[in-house]
């Protein structure tokens, strides 16, 4: 990140407040300007990550994302517009960084990070900033960036709170020394299913943002050592200090992130122990006369919004165990949630429990009004 490129006129105006601030100048813009950063995720937090680094004048920019925009994104990953719906993210955030930013080299990668491809994407940026919502990716571009010796910016958000910090960075932490080990699959809700205050990512996201500059420019205190915990209900800002574990196994190759996370996917040799149909397949069962008892095992407030219009209860998964006895044992059930993966815990359970046909609904209710019932809304 050695400053090599001159700025000429259209860069002095451009960023003149930059300039008169003495810990910045000439050298400091041209820092930022001969920079390269790379955002995994084109959602919520790296809306802002990709604005403001654009208008800061970082002059390298990679965006990884193979999601395309959805209208119930829109409520906060600002980068995207109404007129997007249906593009890739990808495409719709260089649109928005180049309007921002004209000067900006935008590189995207549609591609979900994996094992395969971290490590030569990595490669070519000075820093990594997270802004992605699941543990497997998480891990993953931790280990990424601690082998290519990158700062790693982490972020994330639920509810009406959020997370920040800096790994791998002047001999500090990585994610590992936060989180030595994943949480169950299904524990953490993510965003999709649990919501989100729509402004909280603008919040955490130019935390992010200010911590990649800081770094770029070797200014201030970074919260390598500190994790800083924002509560928006309350407006409070709170910190825990962080440190390396010197016992931890150095981080030396990438792994499989999903089987790490507890995502192991089921063999004929480990079969699940319910059945698992699509949307289409269990349309097609229906009209062939299947009568199972539906359950549904969201939350009330996303009943609320959409409903399946034969679904017989709504037990959310957190209360299920008290009201198995409401449960008929000699009826089929098919259970549902948003996505699947909560009625897919709850079929777990059912079956343990003695139920003899258990079906979990891949892809929930999501699925089905994507594919079946257009009218069911989505969120």
């Amino acid at each position: 990140m050695s400053p090599n490129t001159d700025l000429d006129k259209w860069d002095l105006k451009r960023y003149s407040r930059h300039l008169l601030l003495s810990e910045v100048g000439v050298e400091g813009q041209c820092k930022l300007k001969s920079s390269a950063v790379l955002v995994i995720g084109a959602g919520g937090l790296g809306s802002p990550v990709l604005a403001y680094l654009a208008a800061a004048g970082v002059g390298r920019i990679g965006i990884v994302d193979f999601d395309a925009v959805e209208e119930s994104n829109l409520q906060r990953q600002i980068i995207h517009n109404s007129s997007r719906i249906g593009q890739l993210k990808v495409e719709s955030a260089r649109a928005q960084v180049l309007a921002i930013n004209p000067r900006c080299t935008v590189d995207v990668h549609a591609t979900a990070l994996t094992s395969t491809n971290a490590l030569d994407i990595v490669a070519d940026y000075d820093i990594v900033i997270d802004g992605t919502d699941n543990f497997p990716t998480r891990y993953l571009a931790n280990d990424a960036a601690v082998i290519s010796g990158k700062p790693y910016i982490y972020g994330s958000i639920f509810k009406f709170e959020g997370q920040v910090s800096v790994f791998n960075h002047a001999n500090g932490p990585n994610y590992r020394d936060l989180y030595p080990e994943p949480p169950p699959p299904g524990l953490v809700p993510s965003c999709a299913e649990g919501g989100v205050l729509g402004v909280l990512p603008g919040v955490i996201g130019c935390i992010q943002a200010t911590e990649a500059i800081k770094i770029i420019l070797g200014l201030g205190s970074s919260l390598s050592g500190r994790l800083l915990l924002y509560n928006a209900l309350e407006m409070e800002f709170r910190e825990l200090k962080l440190s390396a574990d010197p016992a931890a196994p150095p981080i030396t190759a990438l792994i499989d992130y999903r089987q790490f996370c507890g995502y192991t996917e089921s063999t004929s040799d480990d079969p699940l122990p319910y059945e698992q149909m699509s949307v289409r397949q269990v349309s097609a069962e229906l009209s062939r006369g299947w009568t199972p008892y539906v359950l549904d095992v969201r939350r009330p407030e996303e009943a609320a919004i959409a409903q399946l219009p034969f679904a017989d209860t709504q037990i959310p998964l957190n209360e299920l165990p008290k009201h198995l006895d409401t449960l008929p044992t000699d009826q089929d059930i098919l259970v549902h949630c948003k996505l699947g993966g909560r009625s897919a815990e709850a079929a777990v359970l059912l079956k343990a429990s003695g139920f003899k046909r258990v079906v979990n609904m891949n892809g929930g209710i999501d699925a089905w009004s994507a594919e079946i019932d257009t009218e069911i809304a989505r969120y």
